[in-house]
């Protein structure tokens, strides 16, 4: 009677799998077509992209912004409040101001500024116009002597008031300190204290 129960008609009881052969190799085929066909295409690679080639930063760096201060740091705040550099080009955060230097002057970076690292050859016109603006600069920042000493006498007299600045100041302090708030003598002799004095005459 077991025998019968096991055998009903339609129903798959041997829990095995069973692949069809053909089915697999079909599938087989058509994979390689697809890999024979891609092979025989040429790539289809577009234009190379045209970068510009480096240029001088024109904003300063700011590494000096947040020294010394402390923040609270939570797994959920945006990246742009965590601790670090946050760079807002490639979105990321660096720990440490020398890494961050590191990545704005990379090559991921500069990527995404549309650089590419390659710097433009400077012909002889644009040398020769750099020096000329430099010796202008070099004519106008020159100083004599007498600027040296007004500088110098300029410097002394900015100690000399920082000087009397800290003299006022402590000397407020001290006239604080020496008024001191009158007490009665009713109420001190209640609460249990009639002053810091020694009871010794």
């Amino acid at each position: 009677m077991s025998n019968t129960s096991n055998n009903v008609a339609g129903v798959d009881n041997t829990f095995r799998r069973k692949f069809d052969r053909e089915e697999y190799l079909e599938r087989a085929r058509e994979r390689e077509r697809q890999e024979e066909e891609a092979r025989s295409k040429p790539k289809g690679k577009g234009p190379p992209v045209q970068r510009k080639p480096l240029k001088h930063r024109d904003y300063e760096v700011d590494l000096e912004s947040r020294l010394g201060k402390t923040q609270v740091v939570t797994p959920v705040a945006p990246l742009s409040q965590q601790a670090g550099y946050y760079c807002s080009v490639c979105e990321c955060v660096v720990k440490d101001s020398a890494n961050y230097l590191d990545h704005i002057n990379g090559k991921k970076h500069q990527r995404a500024l549309g650089m590419s690292m390659r710097v433009e050859r400077a012909s002889l016109q644009q040398v020769q116009e750099r020096f000329e603006v430099l010796k202008k600069r070099k004519d106008l920042g020159t100083f004599t002597e007498q600027d040296l000493d007004d500088r110098v006498l300029k410097q002394q007299q900015e100690e000399e008031e920082r000087k009397r600045l800290r003299r006022e100041k402590k000397k407020e302090k001290k006239e604080k300190a020496v008024e001191e708030p009158e007490i009665d003598p009713d109420v001190a002799a209640m609460m249990g204290f009639g002053g810091f004095r020694s009871s010794k005459k």
